[in-house]
């Protein structure tokens, strides 16, 4: 029998992907709100990193303290912030040769939010763990929140530089790979939708204007990470709401991007406007990814209600996309590769302590150590 689409290998610049799932980013809301990681995130991604994936990529992680989403978000932006995170992966690393990449964030208008299960609502600047958040234009994502300042070009200069600083850290940290956060309405994706841009200087306006700052931060990016190592960009596709960022338009943000070397794109969708309707459906973000592998030559990665192995497998024999992230879905069954290698006949690399799980219909599955 051929071996499945979704267990062949990759390479994506340095990274040899040992098949083409990936545990994409998952906020987890942890901290105490100092930006530093502690013994719940050093759990929650060891766990995931027996998982069987290609690849585990760390939350959104916040460049400033006034780019995370909530006061509790992990950070990268100084040397403590650095050292909570190298314990972490000192721990993790010790159990498991995943290659590890890092998604490096800004939140925007979005930030300055209590965690979800306290609501999860913006919190104000005079509110003993809000802030004052930044945007493109001083508009709100709801009309309840605290509008945000317009960014001059000091500011902006300032975010630029600290994705950079970021990006030098992670270098330090021997992370595999730097994911930039362009998508879910965050501030990356707030320069690119006319739904939140509405500038009138060279940053606003045209399609090339509101890409303009987006690529000014992945060029920094680039060029303060490793040339050898993989910088890629998590974009969202389309707005879901008329005159907003469509697909067209991300197309041409892939092609940009690819010129300046970028290494995959990792196509999502929605965020920016508090009014979008998603008719939400499995693989229902993929047309999405197929639009955009179309038009580039690097992976494409497809995420979005992708739960069953048949469905993962099809995506990619289809060649709707080069790479599956799967992330609710990790959460929920951590040895989500392992059903599906169980499934699809293929095979898996687990701890030597697993070897002794592998079930008797399931024979096989479990690579020789």
């Amino acid at each position: 029998m051929a071996k499945p689409k979704l267990f062949e290998p990759l390479r994506v610049r340095n990274i040899a992907l040992a098949n083409r799932i990936v545990i994409a980013p998952m906020c987890q809301y942890s901290c105490d709100g100092d930006g530093r990681m502690n013994s719940w995130h050093t759990i929650h991604l060891g766990n995931l990193a027996l998982s069987g994936a290609a690849l585990l990529t760390i939350e959104a992680t916040a460049v400033l303290p006034e780019g995370r989403i909530s006061w509790a978000d992990v950070g990268l932006w100084d040397d403590a912030t650095e050292a909570a995170m190298r314990t972490t992966l000192h721990a993790v690393r010790e159990w498991s040769d995943m290659p590890i990449a890092i998604q490096l964030a800004h939140a925007g208008r979005k930030a300055s939010c209590e965690v979800p299960w306290a609501g999860g609502k913006q919190l104000s600047p005079e509110n003993a763990h809000g802030w004052q958040t930044v945007a493109p234009s001083a508009i709100p994502h709801y009309a309840s929140d605290n509008a945000p300042r317009a960014l001059d070009k000091e500011g902006m200069r300032e975010i630029r530089d600290a994705f950079a600083a970021a990006a030098v850290r992670a270098a330090r940290l021997g992370l595999d790979a730097v994911q930039i956060h362009a998508a879910h309405g965050y501030l990356l994706h707030q320069f690119l939708s006319p739904l939140s841009n509405q500038r009138d200087d060279e940053y606003g306006g045209s399609l090339e204007n509101r890409m303009r700052f987006p690529l000014e931060v992945f060029d920094a990016v680039r060029a303060a990470f490793p040339r050898d190592k993989a910088v890629t960009v998590r974009v969202s596709g389309t707005d879901w709401m008329d005159g907003g960022w469509d697909v067209a338009q991300t197309i041409a943000f892939a092609k940009a991007l690819e010129a300046r070397g970028c290494d995959a794109i990792h196509v999502s969708s929605g965020g920016v406007a508090a009014e979008q309707h998603i008719a939400l459906a499995p693989g229902y973000q993929v047309p999405l990814a197929r639009a955009v592998k179309e038009a580039v030559d690097i992976p494409v990665i497809a995420v979005g209600l992708i739960t069953e192995p048949e469905h993962a497998e099809a995506i990619v024999a289809n060649g709707d996309a080069d790479i599956i992230a799967i992330a609710r879905a990790a959460l929920y069954d951590p040895r989500w590769p392992w059903h599906a290698a169980a499934k699809l006949g293929a095979t898996v690399k687990p701890a030597n302590q697993y070897l002794r799980c592998e079930p008797r219909q399931a024979r096989g599955v479990f690579a020789a150590p």
